[in-house]
């Protein structure tokens, strides 16, 4: 008997290949897809390709399926794949130290943070009533820095210890008013990619780095005449632990402020350096259970003296009280945000590694002051018994005092000894043929110091008796005596039920892309898709050290190679580095490059950056911080680039022109058709074009920067290519550049070859960045394809274009280009509305918290308005969720208009409702259930844990740490 077929049969070879990921990852099926576009006014996604992106950037080598890019892997295909990688890694064990260190991740923070969607997810916290977790987790962090440190104030974070130094040293010129020296001292005793890093942001500026040995003093070293500042290391990057005190002194009397660059686990065991003087301290928090990760992310951070509170840069967090007089978390002194000041920025930094100093302070938290006192006893234990054993077997040592690191003299041997060290697994320092630095850390046993013996030619047969004959290596007079981490949170948490219990209770005070849609425009808030997340805390990925051999690192590497050349294929360009470890620096690293090529070229002179006035204003900042003059080109009336002022300012400044920045699509969320001649303008006078790739999400697979006038581009890998924002970092920037630039992308930190007139130095601590968050983009385009990245690309502008079509009667869309259509993002316009009855900008964005949703982008580009972006990952029902609180808003704003409700007593202006507010008496002219259940769904409410914050009020009492707990009961 014949078997019946199935009218359905599927060919097996395409069963096999199971649900595409991009079923997963773009959010509306194909028949919400479909109303969609019947509501935008176009039949299919091609169509509007066609009426919305210019056909002046667009050609045939353009179009998705054209790319050279693999053919997309399902799911399990490329986590597969990145098996095999991570097994081309050489597991070993490090001891190289050089600011990267072994550290244990206790697995509840890995599992309920690092892996925690409710973490990962979240945005930076420019709404705080709905970001309090995040925000107590980061002043946990700041009181942890603080505390450490000796240094009142300690700030949300930093990008790593490098970068961290590189802005101390601007920062104290900044505040040095009556110090007008450009010479900035650093002590050779400092880690080397600090050095090359400070010298690459020092060159434009017109700061002298005079590189000297301070172990006997200024004096000492011949350094003559006036200086603005000085760096010091503590303990120094060759492990010594000197008493700094005198040093610092010294440099004070002779007019220089003081940074010092601190090993934070060191500091539960030495004396602070706001003890002995410092004005600024600098370092990384690695090692406070961070993995090594090949070199990031990571968080730096940075502390200050009093007085210097004001000039910090990124971001820190604050402490104030909301409507109902409760303590408050925000973000504080917010006027020194870059899009506020621009040109007149202290910093091109906009952004922090949020998820890493939570879990760095996480990590303190769960073991408290004494358990990070123990976890730093037994790295410096097993340093003190390595370095004795070596001298029990004839082998020189170089430093008495030290925490962590021993430097062993072996003359003549050095590349000997770190070979044999090698074969036994254990990766050594080779400081130059006669030395050799072994670091230790909270991961060091004592099998690992016996391999490291046996790779001198040494054996001690008894290892616990020379521990009990050794005494500790820091000198008495340099050991701490004050406490630290005296706050209730560092005393609460230790046991694994109650750790887990407080981040539960964080997180739920905080509203992430696990809870709702987050439409930002300009910040690409999409899916993170588990499986592009999984492979970073593979420890064949995590424990990999950034300056051991690159042998150890061949999967690694091959993971970068092939990132490097999709992302090249994908923009156009000839080449990409990944080594900007956030957008800003790749804006830093891209300008940088047009300025070594000009004077390259002999036209130093060229030092004249355009910008729109619609710009973000990093670009300002960068500009500037690469040694450039900002003029501002003029915008017209629909937020394109006025031409004729472009040919004006251009024409004027042709022979001092360096380059002008862009974004595109542009600003105001528009295809600007215009954009070729834009090019043109510039290249005609003799300068580069750069184009800010914030929102590549809108042109993938449509067009490509380095193909229709663009020489160089940074790209935010935590927008376009999912990598998550974690509260506010971790970020990636890499640029790419057309082939005459290439020559000028940054090099290796340890191997500088860099001069004014050649190329660019390194712009972060590690060679490839934030490598251990790679895998992440790779999987995501491993796993979307050409066709696949296409889709999402148009699917976002569907979206985009569908929310503004919904809203444009109740608030009109301010820009929009062909037909009527804009690009991935929509700017809505709340200005009328405010006009006519007061509600402002910031009311909506807090009565949406009622709703359950986090506000768009505010008053960006343009104030009173709202700058939206869905992106390709939310679901129709999602959007119309969105859009229906948007125009219930609009009504509540009609009956203020109407006299029915005050404004000051409205619900816009009383949001976000509480809990709380809602008991006791109730005299509002509008209901309980207006106010708190506005979406009708008392289910799924999501409970804003504070209401209307005073922001004004805590930048006046400006409280930066954890406040005593009854601090606030008055």
């Amino acid at each position: 008997m014949t078997p019946r077929q199935p009218t359905n049969r599927r060919p097996l070879a395409e069963l096999e290949q199971g649900i595409p990921f991009t079923r997963r990852h773009i959010g509306p099926d194909d028949d919400q897809l479909r109303r969609m576009l019947e509501a935008i006014g176009v039949d299919s996604l091609e169509t509007l390709a066609d009426k919305a992106v210019p056909e002046s950037i667009r050609d045939a080598g353009d179009t998705g399926h054209t790319l050279g890019l693999p053919a997309p892997a399902t799911e399990a295909q490329a986590l597969a794949e990145l098996r095999e990688l991570a097994a081309q890694n050489r597991p070993m064990t490090h001891l190289i130290g050089l600011g990267y260190h072994g550290t244990v991740t206790p697995p509840v923070i890995r599992r309920a943070v690092l892996e925690n969607p409710a973490w990962y997810t979240a945005y930076t916290p420019y709404q705080p009533e709905i970001s309090q977790g995040r925000l107590e987790a980061l002043l946990n962090f700041q009181t942890l820095i603080a505390d450490l440190t000796g240094m009142p104030v300690a700030n949300a974070s930093m990008l790593d210890e490098s970068t961290a130094a590189a802005e101390a040293m601007t920062l104290i010129r900044r505040a040095a008013r009556k110090n007008t020296s450009s010479r900035f001292v650093v002590d050779a005793d400092t880690l080397p990619q600090t050095i090359s890093v400070i010298e690459t942001r020092a060159e434009p500026l017109g700061i002298e780095i005079v590189v000297a040995d301070l172990s006997n003093g200024i004096a000492a070293a011949g350094i003559e005449g006036d200086f603005f500042g000085v760096l010091l290391s503590y303990p120094g990057a060759s492990g010594v632990l000197r008493d700094q005190e005198a040093l610092i002194a010294e440099a004070k009397e002779l007019g220089g402020s003081v940074a010092v660059a601190a090993d934070p686990l060191a500091l539960t065991l030495v004396r602070p350096p706001g003890e002995i003087g410092a004005d600024v301290v600098v370092g990384s928090a690695q090692r406070f259970g961070v993995p090594i990760g090949f070199g990031g992310p990571h968080a730096g951070y940075l502390a200050v003296r009093e007085g210097l509170e004001r000039q910090l840069p990124g971001r820190l967090v604050g402490v104030s009280v909301d409507s109902e007089g409760k303590q408050a978390y925000r973000l504080a002194l917010q006027t020194r945000e870059q899009h506020i000041r621009r040109e007149k920025a202290t910093s091109n930094i906009c952004t922090a590694q949020v998820l890493l100093a939570v879990i760095a302070a996480t990590y303190a938290v769960y073991h408290g002051p004494e358990g990070l006192r123990a976890i730093a006893q037994r790295a410096h234990r097993m340093a003190t018994v390595l370095a004795a054993g070596l001298r029990q077997g004839g082998v020189g040592v170089e430093h008495e005092a030290f925490f962590d690191t021993v430097r062993a003299s072996v003359p003549g041997r050095a590349a000997a000894v770190v070979e044999q060290a090698r074969g036994l697994g254990v990766n050594l320092l080779q400081v130059d043929d006669d030395r050799v630095g072994i670091t230790c850390d909270e991961t060091t046993t004592r099998e690992h110091i016996s391999l490291v013996w046996k790779a001198f030619g040494l054996s001690v047969s008894d290892v616990d008796a020379l521990d009990a004959e050794t005494a500790d290596a820091i000198p008495e007079s340099l050991g701490r005596t004050s406490d630290y981490l005296t706050h209730p949170v560092f005393h609460s948490h230790h046991s694994e039920t109650s750790l887990l219990r407080y981040l539960r209770t964080l997180a739920d005070k905080d509203v992430a892309l696990d809870r709702s849609m987050i439409p930002l425009g300009s910040c690409t808030m999409k899916l993170n898709a588990a499986a592009e997340m999984e492979p970073i805390t593979w420890p064949a990925f995590a424990d990999l050290h950034p300056f051991a051999p690159v042998e150890d690192a061949a999967g690694m590497l091959r993971i970068i190679g092939d990132l490097e050349r999709w992302l090249a294929e994908i923009t156009g360009y000839d080449a990409v580095s990944l080594q900007p470890n956030a957008g800003s620096q790749g804006e830093f690293a891209g300008l940088l490059a047009i300025r070594a090529y000009h004077r390259n070229r002999g036209e130093a002179e060229r030092d004249v950056c355009l910008i729109p006035s619609s710009a973000h204003g990093t670009n300002a900042a960068s500009a500037v911080m690469a040694g450039m003059r900002v003029v501002v080109v003029k915008c017209d009336d629909q937020g394109n680039i006025d031409l004729a002022h472009l040919r004006e300012v251009a024409e004027k400044h042709a022979d001092d022109l360096a380059a002008i920045m862009i974004t595109y699509p542009s600003t105001h969320g528009v295809y600007e058709d215009t954009v070729r001649e834009v090019c043109g303008i510039i290249h005609d006078n003799g300068g580069q074009v750069y184009v800010d790739g914030a929102n590549l999400n809108a042109l993938i697979g449509l067009a490509r920067y380095g193909k229709f006038g663009s020489d160089v581009s940074h790209l935010n890998l935590h927008k376009t290519f999912c990598i998550p924002h974690g509260g506010g970092g971790p970020g990636v920037g890499p640029i790419g550049v057309r082939g005459h630039l290439a020559p000028f992308l940054p090099n290796h930190p340890l191997q500088p070859t860099a001069g004014p007139e050649t190329g660019v130095g390194p712009i972060s601590a590690a060679p490839w960045g934030s490598a251990s968050i790679l895998p992440i983009s790779w999987a995501y385009v491993r796993m979307m394809g050409a066709d696949g990245l296409r889709d999402a690309t148009l699917t976002a502008v569907a979206a985009a274009n569908y929310v503004a079509r919904r809203l444009d009667e109740h608030f009109p869309v301010l820009y929009a280009g062909a037909d009527g259509l804009v690009a991935h993002e929509c700017i809505l316009d709340l200005r009328p509305m405010t006009k006519a009855t007061g509600v402002t900008v910031d009311d909506v964005a807090k009565r949406l918290a009622d709703y359950g949703l986090h506000a768009p982008t505010m008053s960006f580009p343009v104030a009173g308005t709202l700058m939206v972006e869905p992106t390709e990952s939310e679901s129709l029902a999602e959007l119309d969720r969105f859009c229906e609180a948007m125009i219930a808003i609009k009504r509540e704003s009609d009956r203020v208009a109407s006299g029915e409700w005050p404004l000051e007593d409205s619900p816009l202006r009383h949001a976000p409702h509480t809990a709380s507010s809602i008991a006791g008496e109730w005299d509002r002219p509008y209901s309980r259930e207006i106010g708190v259940f506005p979406a009708g769904d008392p289910g799924s409410k999501i409970w804003p844990p504070v209401g209307r914050i005073d922001q004004a009020g805590g930048d006046r009492n400006l409280v930066c740490s954890c406040p005593a707990p009854e601090a606030f009961e008055s």
